[in-house]
């Protein structure tokens, strides 16, 4: 595998400048809804099972906002919980929801998470990080595919990496957090290009990397499945590629990269965890109502329609993967030269 040269310093720079701003803008507005969040718990009660509030830590339409909608709709309409409500706390690749929540007092509040802010408090060196709260249940997995706009003269994945060999710089490509970014820099890398000469757009969440795609500011995108798909089978995208090891059920027509020539297949899995003062029957209770919403007919129909995979983790288990999966994505990182 080839590895990257260290990136310009006037490019380090920028994107130190962009990241601060991020993170001093967002800040005020996180600050308020972490209140926000305090005073709801204490107006509906504390009980898991009478309010709950889901954490979805991006802006709205993206692959952790729809997990927390669709998780919702679930809960609500089987009568798990008398209230449930979903807040979205974007910003600095889900990190500032991992402050928030930390500061939380009561246990009825789920964040979705996963690799994306492992890999962005790694990337970012955040002073919030995952192992800030505590995980209750690892639910799924989902896959990125590759995509580019429906009139995009890249017919192909090899039609796209040639184009990006020959100009990094002017071969832009956008994705949806950390993790696609993670997943673009693993493309590059095989196909001996310097992810640090790629010309890389963040988004904060697959809404924005969508109109990146469709307004012509990036020619290309690894993004999940449920953010991108819906943008293929209306036309508007065209998809050269799903990053997994097998083609993927119901969408069979789809070829892995793997079998294109690129040996990338990243997973992007998806768990739920609370703040860290939550006792262990509270976690217990938590991990008991995820464990019956994920079997109601509602969030079967979800799996399927958005080709995710199950895979639940639980208790020293899920412990043992957080740390496996932060020195794994710390890895890629050094890979990268960041």
């Amino acid at each position: 595998m080839s590895h990257p040269v260290e990136s310009d310093s006037a490019s380090r720079s920028t994107l130190r400048k962009i990241s601060t701003t991020v993170f001093a803008v967002v800040a005020v507005v996180c600050i308020g809804l972490a209140s926000f969040f305090s005073i709801q718990s204490a107006s509906g009660g504390t009980d898991v099972r009478s309010n709950m509030t889901l954490i979805a830590p991006a802006a709205a339409g993206g692959g952790w906002d729809t997990f927390q909608r669709e998780l919702q709709q679930s809960m609500q309409t089987n009568d798990l919980v008398s209230n449930v409500q979903v807040i979205n706390v974007p910003g600095a690749g889900g990190t500032i929801a991992i402050g928030n929540v930390a500061s939380l007092p009561d246990a009825n509040n789920l964040m979705v998470g996963g690799t994306g802010q492992i890999a962005a408090q790694i990337q970012f060196g955040t002073s919030s990080t995952i192992q800030d709260v505590k995980p209750v249940a690892k639910v799924l997995e989902e896959y990125d595919i590759v995509v580019v706009p429906a009139d995009s003269p890249h017919e192909t994945m090899d039609d796209l990496v040639e184009a990006w060999q020959e100009d990094p710089s002017g071969t832009p490509w956008t994705g949806g957090g950390s993790f696609d970014q993670l997943v673009m820099t693993e493309i590059a890398l095989v196909s001996d290009i310097s992810p640090s000469d790629t010309t890389y757009i963040p988004s904060d969440g697959g809404g924005e990397a969508i109109q990146a795609l469709l307004n012509g500011t990036a020619e290309a995108s690894a993004g999940g499945f449920a953010d991108i798909y819906p943008q293929v089978e209306s036309g508007r995208l065209r998809v050269l590629g799903v990053v997994a090891e097998e083609r993927l059920e119901g969408v069979d027509d789809i070829p892995t990269l793997i079998e294109q020539g690129y040996d990338v297949s990243l997973t992007n899995w998806r768990a739920l965890f609370a703040p860290p003062g939550s006792t262990d029957e509270e976690v217990a209770e938590l991990a008991k109502l995820v464990d019956e919403a994920v079997v109601t007919p509602e969030w079967q129909a979800t799996v399927e329609r958005n080709y995710w995979r199950e895979a639940p983790l639980q208790g020293e288990e899920l412990d043992e993967y957080i740390a496996e999966e932060t020195e794994r994505i710390a890895g890629l990182f050094e890979e990268m030269g960041q």
